[in-house]
């Protein structure tokens, strides 16, 4: 696909400004009635998802030209999807997230780069992950626990930590206990270790769309090699790029994919995961953009009018992961729970989508410290995601802010009540 096969979306939109806010009749106060970042930060229609379908008409039809200005426009966007959900609530016939995409990829293509990204980039095709830390020490997480590689052997289920899981050392007794809840389970599970690689679909954002179908090739292969029949990550992001982008380019993994909630609801529904410990706090909950809005499924290109393709077809963001982590929450004894007033697909961004926290990190934590004011109005004791992006810049920004409010993975959550958090930190 190109800008020009999205004409018709752009000249389809009608300036109505329904992009910036959370639909009318899902607004709870003024306050926290807005739903992007970019244009609440910027404060110029430009920054907004209709501003930028009108950019790109203009480049379209050669009334305008892509320069500097404009490019810095279209990468101060963290590629939320929020826009386009509020977008749907009116018209179904425009898809708003892949022009934002589209205009991404035109700007690599024409030589309009972001240094942080190139640096990003540059680091992604060096060590195999977005963070530029060393490929040999990305297997480090996993250290001493007993685990298969599936490099050596064939196992059932594939995990797939994911970059930020896979370095951050903050966020290090997360990804192990999300593994060790799977092996308690009797799950027979593998990882690639220091041979895991990025999923490539931060890459596929931030316009560099070769790199991301190199990225995507390399995880078939190894999918297909595993004999494995499920593939479980803790990373949001992945989990919404197996699911959309792959089967978009053509790489389908053979597998079933799940988010490491969806696997938690089922072992604690199965009986294979006792909630053993109470949690008397009181906890709201954050839904990540790629675990909820753009973590629906493929279901191929539009063909004739968008019109004649029945809505249940179209991303519109309603069918992402909502309930799961709400229903584990709600299971935990003696813990509350109270929802933010942007939830679920008009959920506002964290802030470090889109490369937006590599190229434009006062943004990010912005951002960040706008979803942290409204977990603290609700009187949560804890703010709890489902995605480590969101959670090292949710860290970042309430250090930085000095906020009372605890920032916890969904993971930490489980293992906590579960009793299994003590051996996640000893083993």
């Amino acid at each position: 696909m190109s800008l020009a096969d999205y004409r018709a979306d752009m000249e389809g939109c009608s300036r109505c400004s329904s992009c910036k806010w959370v639909p009318y009749n899902q607004i709870k106060s003024w306050r926290f009635a807005k739903n992007c970042p970019s244009i609440c930060r910027y404060k110029l229609h430009a920054y907004s998802g209709s501003g930028k379908m009108i950019m790109g008409l203009s480049m379209l039809s050669g009334r305008s030209h892509l320069n500097d200005d404009i490019a810095d426009i279209i990468y101060k966007c963290q590629l939320c999807g929020a826009c386009d959900a509020a977008c749907k609530v009116y018209r179904d016939d425009i898809d708003l997230t892949e022009v934002l995409l589209e205009l991404r990829s035109h700007c690599v293509e024409q030589g309009f780069l972001v240094l942080e990204h190139m640096a990003t980039i540059d680091a992604l095709k060096r060590e195999d992950n977005m963070l530029g830390e060393p490929k040999d020490r990305r297997g480090d997480w996993a250290w001493g626990l007993p685990v298969k590689d599936i490099n050596r052997e064939k196992a059932d289920v594939i995990f797939h930590a994911g970059c930020r899981y896979s370095y951050d050392p903050d966020l290090r007794d997360t990804v192990r206990g999300a593994l060790l809840l799977l092996l308690e389970a009797g799950m027979d599970v593998g990882i690639a270790g220091k041979e895991e690689s990025c999923c490539g679909g931060r890459a596929y954002e931030l316009g560099y769309r070769g790199e991301a179908e190199n990225y995507a090739d390399d995880m078939l292969s190894r999918v297909k090699a595993s004999g494995a029949k499920m593939l479980v990550t803790p990373c949001a992001d992945g989990y919404a790029h197996f699911r959309y982008l792959y089967p978009r380019m053509g790489r389908e993994l053979p597998v079933e994919i799940f988010h490491i909630s969806q696997v938690i609801e089922r072992l604690i529904g199965g009986g294979n995961l006792r909630i053993r410990r109470s949690l008397p706090r009181l906890l709201t909950y954050h839904d990540p953009c790629h675990l909820g809005r753009m973590s629906e499924p493929y279901f191929g290109e539009w063909k004739r009018s968008k019109l004649d393709r029945s809505m249940s077809l179209k991303r519109s963001g309603r069918k992402g992961v909502y309930d799961t982590p709400r229903n584990i929450l709600r299971a935990l004894p003696g813990a509350g729970f109270v929802e933010m007033e942007r939830v679920r697909e008009y959920s506002w961004c964290c802030g470090a989508g889109g490369g937006v926290l590599e190229a434009y990190p006062d943004f990010a934590l912005w951002a960040a410290k706008e979803r942290i004011e409204e977990a603290e109005s609700t009187g949560a004791d804890a703010l709890v995601s489902a995605c480590p992006w969101c959670e090292r810049v949710f860290k970042d920004a309430a250090e930085e802010m000095g906020a009372r409010i605890e920032i916890l993975d969904l993971v930490d959550v489980a293992l906590i009540c579960s009793g299994v958090k003590e051996a996640a930190e000893t083993a």
